[in-house]
């Protein structure tokens, strides 16, 4: 088959309009074309009064050796790759060695598990959380009743931290391989809708990921994995080689037992902060890695629909406008918008008593009243937290602990309108956006928990993004502190094989090693992951 991308055509283009189309711009006779099938669909916005929609095609065609051959030079008409994917090895049937091991059932361990289980290594799967379905109880408890549990809410638990969020299944990775479809294909399996294969910006929602990450979990089970729920690590067992490099033996757990184990993928996540501070004394090799710091802003998403799209605002081709922002600011910071949710809530997403994080959550039909996003400004170790790969960790903990007093100490969340922030004065009350953040939000001066560099700069870049999206700084609209999880503050650092470089068969992973970034990326990492696990084994 054939690969055309970048075909354009109106917003309310007719279905006959798409194979004519296709025929002009390749210069052939309708019968030549013998079907075609949506591989990607986007939107071309930048001219609000005529947008766009941009297709990629896989196409059957008669005489397709001669259209590549008239279409050489151009890179929008190639030959569709080949994206099935294929395992590289396979565990020899009745296999009978020592297990593998995920710690984590987030994205990546998800994945990882999965992976394993189809290659046959029945895998074994800790996570330090509970159930989904009971995960989503205790979250509900801080929401509603400002009710918080260490080891059950947004960051721990099945699913990870994905699973409170908006669900976006796409990344700037390179993905040579196309594992990203492996992904996607299995999570169709699993329930989601098919549109997430052909969106150019796929988006699940959190009520159906939580069935979905249900049965992954039935499918690694019937392959023969195992789920071990609130089993936390709480220490490595290492011997020294005789090149000084140390190799895993097993996991200490919480309950006092002990696990052999001698291949273990460690995709914790980016707040599996005492298990960061565990592999620091037992001298596994860390190190500091940049992130961002900030704030929730919302705004109505009938304002941002009206400033991407004009007119055409609620088309059902359209769905909820999202946008992407950055600017680069005269105290040498850049801020940016983060993991934006349209038609959305912010939520409660702290991992540690005492202390106030914010993140944003949406549905499939992205139906709610607020978009929101993360409107941060990224620091860096050598900058902001120079002392060792667990500074930045004290650098996180001691701004949400500012916010969390600042809301007061109650798990409410310190709010304040854009206006006021960009005055310099404390806000008393609330004008026409009102915060989705619960259990609820105090009204006051965000400046009191965010570096005073961040103040500075995203009061800078405000008036900016007003320019490009009327109303963004708008004096209504809310900002709700703070925003710290927007990575992993450190990296695992591993090798070419994966492994930890300092400890062998010791495979960092996902988005708490510092390797990804989001559900899809830290799937596709997890897959990588699994198969290094697997040709590790098979080479024993």
């Amino acid at each position: 088959m054939l690969r055309l991308s970048g075909l354009k055509l109106p917003l309310d283009h007719a279905p006959e309009d798409m194979p004519a189309a296709i025929c002009a711009r390749l210069g052939i006779e309708p019968d030549a074309l013998i079907r075609y099938e949506v591989f990607r669909r986007g939107n071309d916005a930048r001219r609000k009064s005529a947008i766009q929609l941009v297709y990629t095609l896989d196409l059957e065609l008669a005489g397709e050796a001669a259209v590549l051959a008239r279409f050489a030079k151009d890179s929008d008409v190639r030959p569709t790759p080949d994206m099935e994917y294929r395992f590289p090895t396979k565990a020899p049937a009745n296999w009978t060695g020592l297990r593998p091991v995920v710690v984590g059932a987030g994205p990546c361990g998800l994945f990882a598990g999965l992976i394993l289980a189809q290659m046959g290594f029945r895998p074994i799967i800790l996570d330090r959380g509970k159930v989904v379905r009971e995960r989503t109880k205790d979250t509900w408890g801080l929401w509603r009743r400002a009710e918080f549990s260490p080891d059950s809410n947004v960051q721990f638990g099945e699913g990870g931290a994905g699973t409170f969020s908006d669900g976006k299944l796409y990344c700037r990775t390179k993905d040579p391989r196309f594992l990203g479809r492996k992904v996607l294909h299995e999570f169709v399996k699993a329930g989601a809708p098919d549109d997430i294969l052909w969106e150019a910006h796929p988006h699940i929602g959190t009520f159906r990921l939580v069935s979905m990450v249900e049965s992954m979990r039935r499918s690694i089970e019937e392959l023969g994995g195992e789920y071990r729920w609130q089993h936390r690590v709480d220490d490595l067992e290492l011997e020294m080689r005789p090149d000084g490099k140390h190799r895993l033996r097993g996991l200490h757990l919480n309950d006092g037992s002990f696990l052999e184990a001698d291949h273990v993928v460690l995709a914790i996540g980016h707040s599996a902060r005492p298990t960061f501070e565990m592999l620091h004394r037992r001298g596994v090799y860390l190190e500091p890695k940049p992130f961002s710091i900030g704030v929730r802003i919302e705004h109505p998403q009938s304002w941002i629909d009206r400033a991407r799209y004009g007119k055409c605002a609620g088309h059902p081709d359209l769905g909820a406008a999202a946008y992407s922002l950055a600017h680069h600011c005269s105290n040498g910071r850049t801020v940016y918008s983060f993991c934006m949710c349209p038609g959305g809530r912010v939520v409660a997403a702290t991992s540690e008593p005492g202390r106030v994080v914010t993140n944003g959550m949406s549905q499939y039909s992205r139906a709610e009243f607020n978009a929101n996003s993360g409107l941060v400004v990224a620091i860096d170790p050598a900058r902001d937290y120079p002392d060792g790969p667990l500074a930045g960790i004290a650098f996180q903990r001691h701004w949400e602990s500012q916010a969390f007093v600042a809301g007061g100490s109650s798990y409410w969340a310190p709010g304040q309108k854009v206006g006021d922030f960009l005055a310099g004065r404390p806000s008393a009350g609330l004008g026409e956006v009102i915060p989705s953040y619960k259990p609820g939000v105090t009204m006051t001066d965000l400046s009191q928990c965010l570096p005073a560099f961040a103040v500075e700069a995203m009061r800078e870049a405000l008036p900016v993004f007003g320019r490009q999206i009327t109303n963004y700084d708008h004096p209504d609209a809310v900002m709700t502190g703070v925003e710290t999880r927007t990575s992993s503050p450190l990296r695992i650092t591993r090798g070419k094989d994966f492994q930890s470089l300092n400890v062998e068969r010791l495979f960092p992973a996902g988005e708490g090693a510092g390797y990804a970034g989001g559900i899809l990326s830290a799937a596709i990492d997890g897959i990588k992951v699994a198969e290094a696990v697997a040709a590790s084994i098979m080479a024993r």
